[in-house]
């Protein structure tokens, strides 16, 4: 009924415009697994593949005094949660400081990088809108990881993706 006139309304039938991906329930410890940099562990909990590439959802071990360089996502948005660790963190030319329960929002095409300030093991819990990050992730964690990554390289592997490495990491100070 409207409220306002009092006439009954026909609501018209509900039909989904595409088809819902299929729903995802995972335990503890359970996802997909894969590496960063040094010190960064990833177990992405939804991708881009689960959720027809409206999200990715996943959780970041981030090594004491660690974090990713300086760069840009030109097209997802990126949130960070933080689980576990005090993080130093650069989105655009501002410097926050997040402590546990902190939350950031990183807009697509807005530089940004994060530093865990602490001697500890960090945990954080990252979204990307739209998704698919996982494979950017699943190309560069090797060439990060490697006994002499190349740069260059690792800067293409962004490119693909997306992005543009820009600078070297944050420092504490």
């Amino acid at each position: 009924m409207d409220v306002l006139s009092g006439t009954v309304v026909q609501m018209p039938e509900f039909v989904p415009s595409v088809t819902a991906p299929p729903r995802r329930v995972l335990a503890a410890g359970e996802g997909l697994r894969l590496q960063s940099g040094p010190g960064r562990d990833l177990v992405f909990k939804a991708t881009g593949d689960d959720t027809d590439n409206r999200f990715d959802y996943f959780i970041v071990q981030v090594a004491p005094h660690g974090g990713p360089p300086l760069h840009v996502h030109h097209i997802q948005d990126e949130t960070i949660h933080v689980l576990k660790g005090r993080y130093k963190v650069r989105i655009g030319d501002e410097i926050f400081t997040l402590e546990e329960g902190g939350f950031a929002y990183l807009p697509a095409s807005v530089p940004h990088a994060f530093l865990n300030l602490t001697d500890q093991l960090g945990e954080i819990i990252v979204v990307y809108v739209p998704g698919g990050g996982h494979k950017f992730y699943q190309e560069m964690g090797p060439l990060a990881r490697s006994a002499t990554p190349d740069r260059t390289a690792i800067a293409q592997v962004f490119t693909k993706h997306g992005m543009t490495l820009l600078g070297p990491p944050l420092t504490a100070d």
